[in-house]
């Protein structure tokens, strides 16, 4: 509970500075430093740097470095604290988020002997070749799988694509081809490993992830063997769940552009309008301010739907528009040039978020597994992939689902429990995030089996769609209505809202903010340097 007084974001603010340096002084916790900070992740890319495919106890070693890396990230958890709001919950959140990565790529899969993406060749050859161990694999050389871009090799002769080792990705402008695990230059290889741990949703890998479109069909051709294909213009194209890749770099940094002015000023406006209410601050039992109509401030429900419509528009915004500044950053300012075929605009989808309309089709299971942003799709399917390989249980079948949903959504507990616990507030991890989660795995289950049944009545058949939409947009939206405070309030608690999402604001600075606000919101800072007694104490502190 926030200490009675504290009524402006600024107060609430100098309060956490206090708790902080609170735990600091005490010793009841560390700073999370840089470059201190990155040893946990830096073992794995080491350990990834050397070709181990070869090794026979490979897969134990794989267990090993990602036991060290756990171990190092929780102990970040555990006993490190930032003192900025949104760096508090991004420690605990990506900690969790790197362990969990790295059980994909190490544990559930090999990603020296599994993983192979898009890259551009420099020099081919007309010859039968198998598929080499070098990375320089052959084109078409894997099978496809549903919603994968990897397809089976042409017919005849393989065209075998082949790298300079003193040209980088940059200066290829050759046939599109399947790479895998280089087996040099070092650079080369440096670049793969960073590729592996950026591309979260696998675009451009051959693991990508369901609801991504296919790139345009003259690169399909190339990966396929047809290395004639030549590039050339097509209409934009729409994955199952509405994502979108654009293939001009002018579309892509348009859109982006647009996206970022609109999100700045979004967030901006929402920013302003939440800090006039205190539950944004921390004060639960909080009234809404008295601008707000008497229709909203005297009604429970009301108020409750105004302040989640708030929490659910700042959040969507704030990670659209992050999302938006990833390719207009690899493809309008770096671009192909810069970064090879990582620059290219039909490599960066400009949508994270999926189409609307798959809420009002397939309910809470739209919502999670098409609307909502799939940036933890990757490693949040590969433990349960692990569970069912280990049982023997169908993906598709009842039980394989089940396993997949449950698994998803504990895990998806697990990264915002952690985000949870590292804040400076009065969080509460499990009975806040953790029960959030895990009831929505239960909203889906119930509301898919419910469907089935009215599907097996024949009852689906005779409603209109029309009807049926309504339905899920009732359902999923009452179901979110009882369940969202449980993470929007822990977020409130914990001190998240207090956020600065821009260093400039345009409402604050024309007077509608609280007293003491203006143009200029990163008054506190964001990172700052922290001396202390030895060199593995003192470094960057968020």
């Amino acid at each position: 509970m926030l200490p009675p007084g504290l009524t402006t974001p600024r107060d609430v603010v100098l309060y956490y500075d206090k708790v902080y340096y609170d735990l600091i002084d005490s010793g009841k916790a560390h700073p999370f430093l840089y470059p201190w900070a990155s040893l946990g992740f830096l073992i794995v890319y080491l350990y990834l740097l050397i070709d181990h495919r070869q090794w026979r106890y490979r897969r134990l070693t794989n267990w090993a470095i990602w036991l060290a890396t756990t171990f190092a990230h929780w102990w970040y958890v555990a006993t490190n604290r930032a003192r900025n709001p949104a760096s508090a919950f991004g420690l605990g959140m990506i900690s969790c988020f790197i362990i969990l990565y790295c059980f994909a790529v190490l544990v559930a899969n090999d990603c020296q002997t599994d993983f192979r993406r898009i890259e551009r060749s420099e020099a081919l050859t007309s010859e039968r070749d198998p598929r080499q161990s070098n990375g320089h694999a052959t084109n078409g050389d894997l099978r496809r799988r549903a919603g994968k871009i990897d397809e089976a090799p042409a017919r005849g002769r393989h065209m075998v694509v082949k790298v300079n080792n003193d040209s980088g990705p940059h200066q290829r402008h050759g046939p599109l081809f399947w790479q895998g695990y280089p087996k040099g230059p070092l650079i080369e290889r440096m670049d793969w490993i960073v590729d592996v741990f950026t591309s979260f949703r696998g675009v451009g890998w051959s693991w990508q992830t369901s609801g991504v479109p296919l790139p345009p069909k003259w690169v399909q051709a190339q990966l396929r063997g047809e290395l004639d294909a030549e590039e050339q213009d097509e209409p934009p194209q729409v994955g199952r769940t509405g994502i979108r890749r654009l293939n001009t770099r002018q579309a892509v940094i348009k859109e982006s552009i647009k996206c970022l002015i609109i999100g700045y000023i979004t967030l901006d406006a929402l920013k302003t309008l939440g800090i006039h209410d205190q539950w944004f601050l921390g004060h639960k039992n909080s009234s809404l301010p008295s601008f707000i109509p008497a229709l909203i401030r005297d009604s429970d429900i009301l108020t409750r739907c105004y302040r989640l419509l708030i929490c659910l528009g700042a959040m969507y915004t704030a990670l659209w528009s992050i999302f938006k500044a990833g390719p207009l950053l690899w493809c309008g300012i770096l671009g192909p040039k810069a970064v090879g075929v990582r620059g290219e605009p039909w490599m960066n989808p400009v949508d994270f978020f999926g189409s609307f309309t798959s809420i009002l089709d397939q309910g809470l299971a739209g919502w999670w597994g098409a609307w909502w942003h799939q940036t933890f799709r990757f490693v949040f399917e590969q433990p349960a992939d692990v569970i069912r390989r280990l049982t023997g249980i169908e993906k598709r079948s009842i039980q394989g689902k089940l396993i997949s949903v449950y698994t998803a959504f504990f895990l998806s507990g697990c990264l915002h429990a952690s985000g949870s616990h590292t804040q400076l507030g009065d969080s509460r991890p499990l009975l806040g995030p953790m029960r959030f989660f895990l009831l929505q795995a239960v909203g889906i289950t119930v509301q898919t089996l419910l469907a089935q049944q009215l599907k097996t009545a024949g009852i689906t058949e005779r409603l209109p769609k029309l009807v049926r939409r309504i339905g899920n947009f009732v359902i999923v939206h009452v179901w979110l209505y009882f369940t969202a405070p449980l993470l929007c309030d822990d977020f409130a608690r914990g001190g998240i809202w207090l956020f600065e999402p821009v260093p400039i604001s345009i409402f604050r600075g024309l007077g509608l903010g609280p007293a003491g606000e203006g143009w200029w919101c990163w008054w506190n800072g964001v990172v700052r340097w922290h001396s202390g007694d030895h060199f593995w104490t003192t470094g960057i502190a968020l």
